[in-house]
């Protein structure tokens, strides 16, 4: 797919809906979608915020609601499949319990709030559900690392956008 034919689609859009669905995205996540809301947008800083922390939520929730029971319907339906993620599942598991699993949704929740690719609420959900952290505990947690993370990215892009200001 072209990458013109996407961004033309979302400037189509009401800039609310296309900053939630561009945090919506993996790998973008609100990284991606707070700079282009107060950027291109000119979206004011609570709204770039709450449709970008709205939409990176969305996500990860439904990750954590169907990874479980794809991941056996597939395991189901393949031997080899199967047998590859038993072996991962049991070295992962093994590994994280102990002081490691104790400090889990606390380590969860940091890894989201880090800023940086690959950190961010869809990798957090797919840890947490490799890991074992139940629900109960994982989306909030996740949950609190995506406001961490909208909290710097913004800080971030108002600071460097007034820099860039500043010397222009």
């Amino acid at each position: 797919m072209d990458l013109s034919l996407i961004i033309n689609w979302l400037s189509s859009l009401p800039p609310q809906l296309a900053t939630a669905i561009i945090a919506a995205l993996p790998i973008a996540e609100l990284r991606g979608s707070i700079p282009v809301a107060l950027l291109v947008y000119h979206l004011p800083v609570w709204q770039a915020v709450l449709f970008s922390v709205v939409g990176n939520c969305v996500p990860f929730i439904l990750i954590l609601y169907v990874i479980d029971p794809v991941t056996k319907w597939c395991m189901a339906h393949s031997r080899l499949l199967a047998r590859f993620l038993n072996w991962m599942f049991e070295r992962t598991r093994r590994k994280f319990s102990g002081s490691h699993a104790q400090y889990g949704a606390i380590a969860l929740m940091i890894f989201v709030a880090i800023p940086l690719p690959l950190t961010g609420a869809w990798s957090g959900a797919l840890a947490a559900w490799l890991f074992g952290i139940p629900r109960r505990l994982s989306i909030p947690f996740i949950a609190v690392g995506v406001l961490i993370a909208a909290i710097v990215v913004t800080l971030v892009t108002v600071g460097v956008a007034g820099v860039i200001r500043w010397i222009v």
